[in-house]
């Protein structure tokens, strides 16, 4: 085979798996993409919030890890990409996201990506995406989601997805997130 033909043959392969699957690729290399991007399934709608209205509502702690460890050296270090993934699993009703703010190890804020009451329709879903270069977090970043509703909702699952495929490895998991903090709601 001539040089040039494997690589055709594997980006035409690629080409046609990403069309099977509705998936984009970049052409620029990972050093210029943006450091962190909001990716929505799903149209936040900004809302008023009306605080009489409010019946249901959760502050979920999301644990992410930018980057892990391996072969038994703190020094070497695999940088992770996250996508926290918030999804509304009530078929009926919307929720409101009031707030989406991502920590780093020190519990220091660094962003903000939420900034106004947003609903999030039935069965709807919404991500938000920390890149692999992006070590900004540290091995102890989190997400906290507050989010309220104004019936009675089914709980929606908030969890970050983690993954690295460098060099021939691939590594993924998920971090559930966990209800810290559950709204009071007056009989």
């Amino acid at each position: 085979m001539r040089s040039g033909k494997p690589a055709k043959f594997l980006s035409a392969i690629c080409g046609i798996l990403l069309a099977m699957t509705g998936m984009t690729c970049s052409t620029q290399p990972p050093e210029q993409l943006p450091a962190t991007i909001v990716q929505q399934e799903a149209t936040l709608q900004p809302v008023f919030l009306n605080p009489e209205k409010i019946i249901d509502g959760q502050t979920v702690y999301v644990p992410v890890y930018s980057h892990i460890y391996h072969h038994n050296n703190p020094r070497n270090a695999v940088n992770l990409s996250a996508t926290l993934s918030i999804r509304n699993t009530d078929a009926e009703h919307a929720i409101i996201i009031t707030a989406v703010r991502y920590f780093d190890s020190e519990g220091e804020m660094i962003r903000q990506d939420i900034t106004e009451p947003s609903k999030l329709g039935p069965l709807a879903s919404v991500s938000f995406f920390v890149a692999a270069n992006d070590v900004s977090g540290g091995a102890g970043a989190n997400f906290l989601v507050d989010w309220v509703a104004e019936t009675a909702v089914s709980e929606p699952v908030i969890e970050a997805v983690m993954i690295s495929t460098s060099s021939s490895q691939g590594i993924s998991f998920v971090s559930p997130g966990r209800v810290v903090k559950q709204r009071d709601v007056a009989p």
